[in-house]
C-alpha cells in the first residue's frame, strides 16, 4: 500500500492562502525552497487540486527555460515536470505534460492508487486533501508554518467528524522562523 502525504505552506493561524488566495506570504527561503525541491525529487505520483495544478502548470513546465532563472528553480522546473501527476477537477477538461485528469469521484481514485504498489503520494490542495481527510486517507501531513497571521482564506485542516489522533516524527526550523512539523497518522 502506498503512503498518502498531505503537505503545504501554512501560516500560523491555518490558512493555506489569505483572503484572494494571496501567497505573497508564504515566499520559501532558498533553504526551504530547496527542501521542497528535493521532496518533489522523491515523489512517486503527486495528486494536485484544480487550483493549485492551475498556479503550477502556469509557471514551473517552462520556468527552467526563463532568463536570469536561478539554478534551483530551473533544477525544481525539471523535477516537476518530471514527477507523474493527476489532476483532480470537473471544471477543466484538459492537462498537458507528465499528467492525467480524473473528473469523477476523488475519494475513489485515491483509494485506488493508494492500495497499489509503488512509493509515496503527495496530496498538493487544500479542497482535495479536505475530501481525502475526511475518508481517512492521509497517513502523513507535513505542515510548513510560516510566522504570520493572515486571518482568513484557504484552511488547510477541513471540518471532520472525528479524531485523528498523530504521532509527530519530525521538526525543522528554516531560516525567517519557519518551522516544518511531520505528523503520521496513528491508525
Amino acid at each position: 500500500m502506498r503512503k498518502l502525504i498531505f503537505g503545504m505552506n501554512l501560516s500560523l493561524d491555518g490558512y493555506v492562502a489569505a483572503p484572494g488566495d494571496d501567497l505573497g506570504w508564504s515566499v520559501p527561503s532558498d533553504e526551504l525552497f530547496q527542501w521542497w525541491s528535493d521532496r518533489v525529487a522523491t515523489t512517486e505520483l503527486a495528486l494536485y487540486g484544480r487550483r493549485v495544478w492551475e498556479g503550477m502548470s502556469s509557471h514551473w513546465p517552462t520556468a527552467d527555460q526563463q532568463p536570469g532563472v536561478l539554478p534551483a528553480h530551473a533544477e525544481y522546473a525539471r523535477r516537476w515536470r518530471a514527477m507523474p501527476k493527476v489532476v483532480f477537477s470537473s471544471t477543466i477538461s484538459h492537462v498537458d505534460g507528465n499528467t492525467r485528469l480524473v473528473t469523477g469521484d476523488a475519494v475513489a481514485e485515491i483509494t485506488r492508487l493508494k492500495a497499489g504498489d509503488g512509493g509515496p503520494m503527495d496530496l498538493v490542495g487544500a479542497t482535495l486533501a479536505a475530501a481525502a481527510m475526511r475518508a481517512g486517507l492521509i497517513d502523513e501531513y507535513v505542515l510548513v508554518t510560516a510566522p504570520v497571521l493572515v486571518g482568513g482564506g484557504v484552511r488547510f485542516f477541513a471540518a471532520l467528524d472525528s479524531w485523528v489522533n498523530l504521532t509527530l516524527v519530525e521538526t525543522r526550523t528554516f531560516p525567517g522562523g519557519v518551522v516544518l512539523t511531520r505528523y503520521e497518522t496513528r491508525r
